[in-house]
């Protein structure tokens, strides 16, 4: 695929982020970016549909938390607002594996046969869950599989989902709510908060009816449900959805002039942004980012049950401030939204303006904090939640150690590779945990 049509690619993603801030969801920027003004949840939320990502959005009720997943969801995967609440899963504690995934046919199990009647969650490529944190804790289990892989099982059969993004909502904590389970959030890619849009926009919202049924569309929503319930092969199912996913594309170009993606142009999408290499910056502060999230000096590694010594070398580093260990799925999603992001914005290489904007979303949800950390931060004045606030301090506080060695940290790591091929060099050694992980890597002793 040549140049200009990615081109057009990318004033089609631009074209479908304008189009909800300005005539569905009013909210005013909270991010920039190479010198572009962005509102950070929605644009979190079309680098999730891009990159077949997971985005948890946290916010108080009624601020456009599961509108803005569903209108990324309707514009860039082509399905009409009926089809999308049709498939959305709420979170409440009576919600079942048989509502979130599937059923049996009963006409069938009354003949002897095993046939699962898929959810419309299961099997769409856009998911919604509402209010994660109300389903109970022993419920959300349910959904990891799917979550992860795209792997839905239930009975003795099982679909896959060769596309998929998942975008989940959370109110703050009140007596209705749980706590998310460690291995759920971590498939989260990022977190990101639905703000108050503002006094005035606010007063705008209240003056207009909902937009949200400009995206809806009653007898191809039939369609849709139609094709979804037959008895037929569920890829079979799947290429009829997306012939109809093209008739939906061709109603909103005509009806409203938004120019949408097929499921070829997304794929086409995420191959190009593939290729988007990071800078040699962007590469050692990502490795540097990741040495003070995983390093203990005395344990050799971070363990969530595992106590720092007062007096370690190490207190003033991130890994001294934190509980747990970043898992590998961390650097996984920092890499797929800062090549998005980069892609987006038309850049060659990701470098550290793309890093730096992903990594607090990437990580806010992911740090368990020391108690004594978090009553530092709780009172200081500031303009996100308590964990994003923190992540974005905390990825300053390593930005800020790291330009003040960048030169030290990426000669460390080209020493190291020509040890590694060979050469009898000795390692650069320095005060900060990438160079023992480096020195690890090497086989040398760390204890010194």
């Amino acid at each position: 695929m040549n140049s200009e049509k990615y081109d057009n690619l990318r004033t089609t993603a631009w074209g479908i982020y304008e189009y909800i801030g300005k005539a569905l969801l009013l909210n005013r920027p909270d991010l920039e970016v190479k010198g572009v003004q962005f509102n950070a949840a929605l644009l979190m939320s079309l680098l999730t549909g891009i990159c077949q990502g997971k985005a948890l959005i946290i916010g108080e009720p009624g601020l456009g938390k599961t509108s803005s997943a569903e209108y990324i969801c309707a514009l860039l995967y082509r399905f009409p607002m009926g089809t999308i609440w049709r498939s959305e899963i709420t979170g409440h504690p009576e919600q079942t594996e048989e509502k979130i995934i599937g059923r049996p046919d009963l006409g069938k199990l009354n003949q002897g046969e095993e046939v699962v009647v898929w959810s419309y969650f299961a099997m769409l490529p856009v998911k919604i869950v509402d209010e994660l944190n109300r389903l109970p804790e022993t419920k959300q289990s349910m959904i990891l599989d799917g979550v992860d892989r795209g792997k839905w099982e239930y009975l003795n059969d099982a679909i896959v989902n060769r596309e998929f993004c998942l975008f989940a909502t959370a109110n703050y904590q009140d007596r209705g709510t749980n706590t998310i389970i460690a291995p759920l959030i971590d498939r989260f890619d990022v977190m990101v908060e639905s703000k108050h849009p503002g006094a005035n926009l606010a007063y705008q919202v209240g003056t207009r009816e909902s937009n949200g049924m400009l995206l809806c569309h009653g007898e191809i929503e039939e369609e849709f449900h139609r094709v979804l319930d037959e008895r037929i092969a569920y890829h079979v199912r799947m290429e009829r959805v997306e012939e109809i996913c093209s008739r939906f594309a061709e109603n909103l170009v005509k009806e409203h002039g938004i120019q949408t993606l097929s499921r070829i142009e997304r794929q086409a999408i995420r191959l190009q942004k593939n290729k988007i290499q990071f800078d040699l910056d962007a590469n050692a502060f990502l490795r540097f980012v990741l040495s003070e999230l995983s390093f203990c000096h005395r344990f050799g590694q971070k363990r969530s049950h595992e106590v720092c010594e007062e007096a370690c070398h190490f207190s003033g580093y991130l890994c001294n401030q934190i509980q747990n260990c970043i898992s590998n799925r961390f650097p996984t999603s920092v890499r797929r939204f800062s090549q998005a992001l980069a892609w987006l914005l038309g850049d060659e290489m990701v470098d550290l303006e793309h890093l730096l904007t992903v990594l607090p979303f990437t990580l806010a949800h992911r740090i368990q904090w020391k108690e004594e950390t978090l009553a530092q931060h709780a009172v200081e004045a500031r303009d996100n939640p308590l964990a994003i606030h923190m992540a974005k301090s905390a990825v300053k506080d390593m930005h800020r150690r790291y330009i003040e060695q960048s030169t030290q940290v990426k000669d460390a790591l080209s020493v190291a590779c020509r040890i590694a091929e060979g050469e009898k060099v000795k390692t650069i050694r320095g005060d900060h945990p990438i160079y023992w992980e480096i020195r690890k890597d090497l086989g040398e002793k760390v204890s010194d």
